[in-house]
C-alpha cells in the first residue's frame, strides 16, 4: 500500500469500522468490482476493499464506461453483506457517504442525484455501482463500487461537458489518500446505521443533499413510451417519486433522464 493511502487510513483508523485493515491495493485492474466479486465468491470477509490506481474496463450503471486513467481518480469497491431490508437503501446511503467524505476531505459541497450519482456545479463528480452476488460458500453479498473524478484527466472529451473533477472545481490539489479515508469512514458510519435498522437518518441526509435536484423535470421509459414528470422525493424504500398529470409515479429501477 503506497504511503499516500496507508498514512491517511491509519490516521482515521478508529472511524473505518468494518473497513479497518481490509483495504487492498492494485496498480491496474480491469474493474475493481470484478476483483471484489471474485473475492466475495470465494468467501472474502465483509468490509474487504479493493482500491486501484487505474482501471482498464471500469463501468457504471447500465454498462456505461467509467474513465479510470492512472492517478486521476479514486476507483474503489467494497464487499458488503447487508441484512434483509438494508440492501434497498445501500446506494442511497453510499451517495450520502461519498458527499460527506468529499466535503470532509476537500471542503467541496456536492449533491446527490437519484439513483447513484454525485454532482457539483451541475456536473457529475462521482458515481456508484452496486452489484449483488451469491458466494459458493457463505451468505449473499453486494459489491459496492464507486469512482470519484479527482483530476480533469479523468474526463474524456466525450463527457467533459457534463462531468467535472474535484481539482477542476477547487483549482488546487487535493489529498487522494485523505479523500479515500474520509469516504470509507463516512460509508462505514452510514452502512452501520442501515445494518442497525436506523433508516431515517440516511433518508433525511439524502433528501437534504438532493434538495437542489428535486423539483426538476425528468423522463423515463415505461411500457414502450417515454413518460415525464417532476421529481418530488424518495420514499422510505429509496424509490423515486415523480409527479405526473396522472398522479404520483414510483420508480424503483431503470434510467431516469433529468431535464
Amino acid at each position: 500500500m503506497p504511503a499516500e493511502f496507508a498514512e491517511p487510513l491509519a490516521r482515521v483508523g478508529a472511524r473505518l469500522g468494518l473497513f479497518a485493515g481490509r483495504v487492498t491495493w492494485h496498480v491496474d485492474v480491469a474493474s475493481t468490482n470484478d476483483v471484489a466479486s471474485r473475492q466475495a465468491e470465494h468467501g472474502a470477509p465483509e468490509g474487504t476493499v479493493v482500491l486501484a490506481n487505474a482501471q482498464s474496463a471500469g463501468r457504471g450503471r447500465l454498462g456505461r464506461e467509467w474513465a479510470s486513467p492512472p492517478e486521476a481518480g479514486l476507483y474503489v469497491s467494497a464487499i458488503l453483506r447487508p441484512v434483509v431490508g438494508a440492501a434497498a437503501l445501500l446506494t442511497i446511503a453510499a451517495g450520502v457517504a461519498l458527499a460527506e467524505g468529499i466535503a470532509a476531505a476537500t471542503g467541496l459541497r456536492a449533491v446527490v442525484k437519484w439513483p447513484n450519482d454525485i454532482y457539483t456545479g451541475g456536473r457529475k463528480l462521482a458515481g456508484i455501482l452496486a452489484e449483488a452476488g451469491v458466494a459458493s460458500a457463505g451468505p449473499p453479498h453486494v459489491v459496492l463500487g464507486f469512482g470519484i473524478n479527482i483530476l480533469p484527466a479523468a474526463l474524456p472529451p466525450s463527457i467533459a461537458a457534463r462531468a467535472t473533477s474535484i481539482e477542476g472545481e477547487l483549482g488546487r490539489p487535493v489529498d487522494r489518500g485523505l479523500l479515500l479515508a474520509e469516504c470509507l469512514a463516512a460509508l462505514a458510519a452510514r452502512y452501520g446505521e442501515l445494518q442497525a435498522g436506523s433508516r431515517v437518518p440516511v433518508l433525511e441526509a439524502w433528501r437534504e443533499r438532493a434538495a437542489g435536484m428535486l423539483g426538476r423535470q425528468v423522463e423515463w421509459d415505461a411500457g414502450g413510451s417515454v413518460r415525464r414528470g417532476v421529481a418530488d422525493n424518495i420514499d422510505d424504500a429509496g424509490a423515486l417519486l415523480v409527479r405526473t398529470p396522472a398522479g404520483l409515479e414510483r420508480i424503483i429501477s431503470g434510467e431516469v433522464r433529468w431535464l
